[in-house]
């Protein structure tokens, strides 16, 4: 059931005011899934596959009115007790007809997920079984590596199932990449109603794009009321994981806070460190001769004070963008060195804080969190992956890869010819060369446009030719600094690294994927049993969706694997050789197929070797049906 509504009790003004917050298509289906009146569904308003990305999914002015009107209606009538506000989601035939008018021809593939996640505050999500009873006199003990939202999330599952466990993470708190990037201005370019997890707490965000702040205390608090806290071992590193042939366990050797070492066993080991945790430096001559402070902007140094120096940053990349209109408003001078342009997703409420109207829905109508969350999925997150299908037939060339890329191209054109219409000069360095989709697009709402016209910032697309003591040297001249902002991204292709890990037969991981990661639905590997990675390979998302939804994906497979392997009485799993190749041929093949495989344009999507290693080429729905339940045939029991 969905979480209960608190009654209506406000006059009509009150209700009217909060219609005019309210995200539109969701709230008709909400109120009807909640009613079960399909006279809140008319025809006429079902949103149009073609406008789901616009605003209101493209209603008109006067659609929107009709649609107030609807709300409207539904809700005082609900208040005065003329209506019920309350259905039983499950019943299934009012929430099928909402779902068919939000989703379309796809609504019969998503209404699983939305039945989980109008249930979310019962968690239907969590595992079905308990190991006391499966193999209750059976030794098992499972190390996570890493305490961000993974590794949290993996913890919780684990205690569900009554399975004991150990997270080792070598910071000194909970968070991730949330703990260590505290940056200026540091925020999500998601949705923050899609950036939580479903079952909890995912509907009072206090902004539509949580800050790093709130973001770190939503981690905080489900560590601690999830109990998954008191099973972490804190400033410990893990140094190796050895599997053992003959016992088939682990021994994870760390490194604890004192300098000195530890080995745990392990009848299981999950890798939750993420894929942008290590800091990338650029290699240019001369880095380490510069005389001021330098420092990352995933580590960023806040004894440092700005105010009045002269700045240089380079990188123009997600972090960049966040901080560098922060930083702009203090410093004496910022020079901001661009080797690639981003392509801007105007996003007028980046910065807002969620609307009282909106709230106030979220409070009254059942469901309705739940109802816009799925809007935000279908809508704005998978109905975005097919302006990234290339088109063979489209002419070869960097700017699209399809007709409907360019009509993107064209639109996102546009919102930078505004942008800078009164600056010529940097509108030339800030259209990109290369498909939208290419790289990660960022969310703007003018700040960056308005942080590079200010008079003490300049941009700079000469390539860089070397560091010295004082500053940055171009073929065109000397940019003397004070300090140095690199915003360089991160080592995103070296997975697991710099931890060793050794599988059956002496295995190197690392040496059987010479620089080139891939893994079996991101998440198991030939030759390491009971080895399963969280975000690993090809499970980054470029343009449709958020991370957690994956984290969800990877945590319930990999509960479903001990699940098979302790009702079986096997030792370990092993992903086949053959099934893992065959499924990496197929990732392969569909990123070839996207933007971010066809252009050459430098990515971190990309590995050493030109490969994508980083992305998920499908929808959502696809990993979300391919982790509902391992296939055993897929593994070799040991």
């Amino acid at each position: 059931m969905t979480r209960a509504a608190e009654p209506i009790t406000d006059g009509d003004d009150v209700i009217r005011r909060a219609l005019l917050d309210a995200e539109l298509p969701s709230l008709l289906a909400a109120l009807a899934a909640a009613t079960g009146d399909p006279a809140l569904l008319p025809e006429r308003l079902r949103p149009s596959p073609a406008k789901r990305l616009l605003p209101q999914g493209g209603y008109t002015p006067q659609e929107q009115d009709e649609a107030r009107s609807l709300a409207f209606a539904a809700l005082t009538a609900a208040r005065d007790g003329l209506l019920p506000l309350g259905q039983d989601p499950a019943d299934g035939e009012a929430t099928m007809r909402a779902v068919r008018f939000l989703a379309g021809g796809d609504a019969d593939r998503y209404l699983p997920l939305l039945l989980d996640e109008l249930a979310a505050p019962d968690d239907p999500a969590a595992p079905r079984w308990h190991k006391d009873d499966l193999a209750p006199d059976r030794p098992f003990h499972v190390v996570i590596v890493g305490a961000g939202m993974s590794g949290l999330l993996a913890g919780h599952r684990l205690g569900q199932a009554g399975v004991p466990y150990t997270i080792v993470e070598k910071n000194d708190d909970v968070g991730g990449t949330w703990l260590e990037n505290a940056y200026p201005g540091c925020r999500v370019d998601v949705s923050s109603h899609l950036y939580g997890y479903s079952f909890f707490e995912h509907d009072e965000w206090p902004s539509y794009f949580s800050t790093r702040d709130v973001l770190l205390e939503y981690f905080r608090r489900f560590a601690d009321s999830a109990g998954v806290r008191e099973h972490i071992r804190f400033g410990t590193e893990v140094l190796s994981a050895d599997f053992d042939d003959d016992t088939r366990t682990w021994a994870v050797r760390v490194r604890n806070p004192d300098g000195g070492t530890d080995v745990l066993a392990a009848h299981a080991v999950v890798s939750a460190v993420g894929q942008l945790n290590r800091p990338r430096h650029p290699d240019i001559d001369g880095r380490d001769d510069f005389a001021g402070p330098s420092f990352h902007s995933a580590r960023w140094d806040h004894d440092v004070d700005l105010t009045g120096k002269r700045v240089a940053v380079i990188g123009t990349g997600a972090s960049a963008f966040q901080f560098v209109p922060e930083i702009a408003r203090t410093a004496g001078s910022l020079v901001v060195f661009q080797r690639t342009a981003p392509w801007l997703a105007p996003t007028p409420h980046y910065h807002d804080p969620v609307a009282d109207g909106l709230r106030w829905l979220f409070r009254h109508v059942p469901g309705y969190a739940q109802w816009y969350r799925f809007w935000l999925f279908t809508a704005n997150v998978e109905g975005g992956l097919p302006s990234v299908y290339v088109d063979p037939a489209w002419p070869a060339g960097r700017r699209a890869v399809s007709a409907v890329n360019d009509e993107r191209r064209a639109l996102l054109t546009a919102y930078l010819e505004h942008l800078f219409a009164d600056r010529p000069d940097l509108l030339r360095a800030a259209v990109p060369d290369y498909p939208p989709g290419a790289k990660r697009m960022l969310r703007d709402n003018g700040v960056w446009a308005a942080a590079l016209k200010r008079d003490n910032v300049t941009l700079v697309t000469d390539p860089i030719g070397r560091i010295t003591e004082h500053g940055i040297v171009t073929a065109e001249r000397t940019y003397d600094a004070d300090v140095i902002v690199y915003a360089t991204g991160f080592a995103a292709s070296d997975f697991l690294v710099p931890m060793t890990v050794t599988g059956r037969d002496g295995a190197d991981l690392h040496k059987r994927w010479n620089g080139d990661a891939r893994a079996y639905l991101g998440m198991t590997v030939p030759g390491f049993p009971n080895l399963f990675l969280m975000y690993g390979p090809n499970t980054n998302i470029v343009i449709n969706g958020s991370i957690i939804f994956f984290s969800e994906c990877e945590a319930h497979y990999i509960l479903e694997c001990l699940r098979l392997l302790l009702r079986d009485g096997h030792g370990a799993l092993e992903c086949r050789e053959d099934v893992h190749d065959a499924y990496n041929e197929l990732i392969d093949a569909a990123n070839r197929e996207r933007a971010w495989g066809a252009s050459t344009v430098n990515s971190w999507y990309k590995n050493a070797l030109g490969r994508v290693s980083q992305n998920w080429p499908f929808t959502l729905m696809e990993y979300w049906e391919r982790t509902r339940r391992p296939d055993p045939d897929d593994y070799r029991s040991l």
